[in-house]
């Protein structure tokens, strides 16, 4: 299962959305974020965000992925 992956950009923290792989800034993330089994995940877009919500084993196994 993949865990979110922080990193350090210029002074913001930032980490990948789990369904296109896009940095997203984790102080004030455009999509929102979600949690799930104790562990919260950062969104690019509202978009991203409900996909997850709705098959998150999927997206966090690689088995699905949305193209941007």
């Amino acid at each position: 299962m993949k865990l979110p992956l922080f990193n350090k950009t210029g002074n913001h923290e930032t980490a990948i959305d789990p369904v296109c792989d896009m940095n997203v800034i984790t102080q004030n993330p455009p999509g929102g974020k979600y949690e799930f089994e104790t562990v919260t995940y950062y969104f690019c877009g509202p978009g991203c965000r409900v996909a997850f919500s709705k098959e998150p084993q999927s997206y966090l196994t690689g088995s699905k992925k949305i193209q941007m």
